[in-house]
């Protein structure tokens, strides 16, 4: 299943976000799912992750300490909260599901081809 991003936008340096993460009203697959985040001409970068059920996040050195991920699975969503926002994180933002594993291992893994969905635009001015 693809899962789409929400809640991008523009802010200065040091201001926050939250993202969305939805099924487009479905219910969230039993996986663990993962945010990256693609800065323009560079790669895909992992960020998070967050088990099915579990309750258990992991994070980027990059974005630890500064970026939260939660997730209700009775309201089908995952939030990912963004504090002091620098310019370096200006990029697209992904959500993807790990079709491996229900848990995480780790902040990174390698997701299907087929699940990238659409993400949203991040741009932190300084």
């Amino acid at each position: 299943v693809q899962l789409q991003a929400s809640g991008g936008g523009s802010v200065q340096a040091g201001g926050s976000l939250r993202l969305s993460c939805t099924a487009s009203g479905l219910t969230l697959p039993d996986r663990a799912i993962g945010w990256f985040r693609q800065a323009p001409d560079k790669g895909r970068e992992p960020l998070s992750c967050i088990g099915a059920s579990d309750g258990k996040s992991y994070y980027a050195d990059s974005v630890k300490g500064r970026f939260t991920v939660s997730r209700d699975n009775a309201k089908g969503t995952v939030h990912l909260q963004m504090n002091s926002l620098r310019p370096e994180d200006t990029a697209d933002y992904f959500c993807i599901q790990d079709r491996a594993r229900a848990y995480c291992e780790g902040y990174a893994f390698i997701p299907s081809m087929d699940d990238w969905g659409q993400g949203t635009q991040v741009t932190v001015s300084s």
